[in-house]
């Protein structure tokens, strides 16, 4: 007998996306260009502008690379983010993965297919170059490149050339491209929905121009 797996839902009301916060990461300062003096300092105002956008009992989809340290580091972040918290894996979190702070997330998982509303979504740390139902309006979230007005030369963000080949139905949810806070789907949605307008006025590829993206 055939099953039908249905992604699971979540109400857009209460769901936000973020990638590749870094915490405890000082060199990621000098390699994003980050406006802070230090790490500890990056920490707290990424911190406070998560605590002030995410309520306690929003959803967070975490798109990897979400601190340096190990379990203690991670714990002492996590305890004071608000929000129930679902961790995609990055490539820095792979080099890190320890038991200790599993329990505080929903899940960790490599990547999540997802229904919010009635929007199915691919979410993965890294921009997928194909996926199914990239042509039928699937969105695919994604985080790793660090793209953003602050980081828009190669030597900045090797990816970031590369990004043209994607499609209007793709956005990076990283906080170096979201004013170093979580983004909430209704955000994303309008994003989104901006950047098909765009394609439909100006042609594929043309239209997806990272560093001059619409906001």
């Amino acid at each position: 007998m055939a099953h039908h797996i249905e992604p699971p839902k979540f109400d857009g009301s209460k769901v936000f996306f973020t990638s590749d916060t870094h915490f405890y990461h000082d060199n990621i300062i000098r390699y994003c260009l980050r406006p802070f003096k230090d790490a500890a300092h990056m920490d707290e105002v990424l911190i406070q502008n998560w605590n002030d956008t995410v309520g306690p009992d929003d959803i967070v989809f975490h798109l990897g690379d979400f601190s340096y340290g190990g379990s203690a580091e991670w714990v002492r972040v996590l305890n004071r983010l608000n929000g129930k918290i679902y961790l995609i894996v990055g490539n820095h979190d792979m080099k890190n993965l320890r038991k200790g702070y599993y329990h505080h997330f929903e899940d960790v998982v490599m990547q999540m297919y997802i229904l919010v509303d009635d929007q199915k979504i691919y979410l993965n740390h890294y921009p997928m170059l194909s996926y199914g139902g990239a042509y039928r309006d699937v969105w695919q979230l994604f985080g790793h490149v660090h793209s953003g007005p602050l980081n828009v030369t190669p030597t900045q963000g090797v990816d970031i050339p590369r990004l043209k080949m994607l499609m209007p139905t793709q956005y990076d949810v990283g906080v170096d491209n979201n004013d170093f806070r979580p983004v909430s789907f209704a955000k994303v949605k309008n994003i989104i929905e901006r950047q098909i307008e765009k394609e439909k006025k100006f042609g594929w590829p043309d239209a997806w121009k990272w560093s001059d993206k619409i906001k």
